[in-house]
């Protein structure tokens, strides 16, 4: 009788078992790819609906920007909920039951907006709703992803996967514009919540089975935790350094980015008032598509070449918070339009470099947890960068001048790159503390 395997092994050997062939990986790569496009076509539909709909129902700026804040309340909610059900239910059916909802509102919008003559108070809650929905969904990708594709592997997928921001950002705004003068702005609600509806029947119909959904919704109705192969040691978790600079790497690389997506355009169109809009909003996007799978298939291909996972993690970093800060600190000392645009493209490029490092290094320290993890840092990024956000403004408003806002890009960044150069490890903490560095 040949003795059994011991526990750990058992688990990295069941853990082996349940990840995707090559074949599978790259079907749901294409299928989360797109899935995420859909999320932010749903996200952005009301930031380019404002205009028309503050003019219909008499919003002025402040009701607007209220409307618009209370996506991320929503957001900031349900990032640690998303992916802790990740972890125990799994990432895809979070992802699925979460897509069915926000799309079916989204579609719904119009409507809900015509209920009665609170507008505002629909809005508000149904952009709360949309932002609580949406707050599951990278918590829960993280989580499926760390249990479903190999190491060697995972930062290819996780950047490929994030492209699908840019895509759906400048989707929406190309073909949401043109639906806003031909049809109207209800035409945009629908095209976005109605192709999410459609991702989600197939899904549903091809890559899911039935049963696991069913029972997925009924776990999430009866409250009954679905047990696992291990036990997650949550006390050994964040008494790691390594966790903690994880977790503040990814505040600071969210606070970053928050503050340039938000500031950008109206730096521009302050400073370089002739500018044409299309220029300085999509083609930073443009680039950061290639800089993203680019990212991902370098630091693949490093690790795959012999290089300790660690090292190549923070190289990552380096250029995800490195080099992008300076290129941010450029755009606060030229007066060039076209040196700003090729800075600012080169900073939001650089920062898709984060995905590859700190988004796969919590995948690193935690697969069986991941998700958990990954919502503990994304909650801290995203109230980050609305305090970042206005402090930004605030800066901009006392000193008159952008640099001073950039300085505070280069500053949030520079602290998160130490943190992580300093006590960023690769080394499995969800286990036994005994197992050998990456």
């Amino acid at each position: 009788m040949q003795p059994l395997p011991p526990p750990e092994e058992a688990h990295r050997d069941g853990a082996e078992d349940s990840q995707w062939s090559r074949p599978e990986c790259q079907v749901w790569t294409g299928t989360l790819l797109l899935g995420t496009c859909l999320l932010y076509s749903a996200r952005v539909s009301m930031p380019v609906c404002a205009v028309s709909m503050s003019q219909d129902f008499g919003w002025n700026k402040k009701e607007a920007g209220i409307v618009l804040s209370s996506f991320f309340w929503g957001y900031c909610l349900t990032q640690v909920v998303g992916g802790h059900l990740g972890d125990r239910i799994g990432g895809e059916k979070v992802i699925l039951l979460s897509a069915s909802a926000w799309g079916v509102i989204t579609a719904a919008t119009p409507l809900l907006a015509r209920l009665g003559s609170a507008h505002l108070v629909f809005m508000t809650f149904s952009r709360i709703l949309t932002g609580l929905l949406q707050g599951v969904y990278f918590p829960a990708l993280t989580s499926l992803l760390s249990q479903k594709v190999r190491e060697s592997e995972r930062a290819f997928t996780y950047s490929a996967v994030g492209a699908g921001s840019q895509f759906g950002t400048l989707v929406t705004g190309a073909v949401g514009s043109l639906l806003l003068d031909w049809c109207g702005w209800p035409s945009v609600f629908y095209f976005s919540g109605g192709l999410t509806l459609l991702w989600v029947c197939y899904v549903d119909r091809y890559l899911l089975s039935e049963k696991d959904l069913i029972l997925a919704l009924g776990v999430l109705a009866q409250g009954v935790p679905v047990s696992r192969h291990t036990k997650v040691p949550w006390r050994q978790l964040f008494r790691k350094p390594s966790v903690w600079a994880a977790i503040f790497s990814q505040l600071s690389s969210a606070c970053s980015f928050f503050i340039l997506l938000s500031w950008l355009p109206t730096f521009f169109e302050e400073t370089f008032p002739s500018s044409k809009g299309w220029v300085f909003n999509v083609v930073p996007w443009l680039v950061a598509i290639p800089a993203s799978l680019f990212s991902g298939f370098l630091s693949d291909h490093l690790i795959n070449q012999g290089y300790r996972t660690i090292a190549v993690r923070k190289f990552m970093q380096v250029m995800g918070l490195g080099l992008s800060s300076v290129f941010a600190l450029c755009l606060g000392h030229t007066s060039s339009f076209c040196k700003s645009v090729v800075f600012a493209s080169a900073s939001i490029g650089l920062q898709t470099f984060n995905h590859s490092g700190i988004s796969v290094n919590i995948q690193d320290l935690a697969p069986s947890c991941a998700g958990f993890l990954f919502g503990v840092a994304n909650t801290a990024g995203a109230l980050a960068g609305v305090v970042g956000v206005c402090l930004g403004g605030y800066l901009i408003e006392t000193t008159g001048s952008w640099t001073s806002m950039f300085n505070l890009v280069a500053a949030v960044s520079s602290l998160g790159l130490c943190t992580f150069l300093l006590l960023g490890e690769a080394q499995r903490v969800d286990l036994s503390p005994t197992r050998e560095d990456l």
